[in-house]
């Protein structure tokens, strides 16, 4: 598992605990710093899973205004806890983190994610709403460059022939 995917589980897992808590977002620092010491007491991510919480934190009411736009059909108290902050994390890294993730890492990270952690449907249900959002993004010109290692487009952009 590579130093970033563990960060954002633990960022996951974080949020997941916060959000089922009600927990304010002055808390969030004790539960990451418990949830480290729980699974990753060696683990050094140079600061990214608190980057990724802070960030969301940061902005979580236009990220789940975003979630509400692009996922109608579920209000964002009827999606589930897991999936809720997965998009959250995803939604951060495209939109509000400056480009430096790339699209296609934050949406392909994201799905993974949610394959790990939610149920049945929650991989599809992630890169449908983040697909989305990426799409927007292109057509309004707000999706950042590609860097020359990253040209390919995420799994919910390419078209699928047999």
């Amino acid at each position: 598992m590579s130093n970033r995917h563990l960060a954002r589980t633990l960022a996951m897992q974080t949020l997941f605990e916060w959000d089922f808590r009600g927990y304010s977002d002055a808390d969030v620092e004790a539960v990451l710093t418990h949830d480290r010491q729980e699974f990753a007491p060696d683990f050094d991510d140079h600061g990214f899973a608190q980057q990724l919480i802070r960030g969301v934190l940061k902005h979580q009411q236009p990220i789940d205004q975003l979630i509400g736009k692009f996922a109608p059909q579920w209000p964002i108290e009827q999606i589930t806890m897991v999936d809720r902050n997965i998009l959250r994390i995803g939604i951060f890294e495209l939109k509000f983190s400056n480009g430096e993730i790339p699209p296609k890492v934050a949406i392909n990270e994201a799905i993974e994610l949610a394959k790990s952690f939610g149920g049945e449907s929650s991989g599809k249900f992630v890169n449908g709403v983040l697909g989305s959002i990426y799409k927007e993004m292109v057509e309004s010109g707000q999706a950042p460059i590609a860097h020359p290692d990253t040209k390919e487009q995420p799994a919910s952009m390419q078209s699928h022939s047999l």
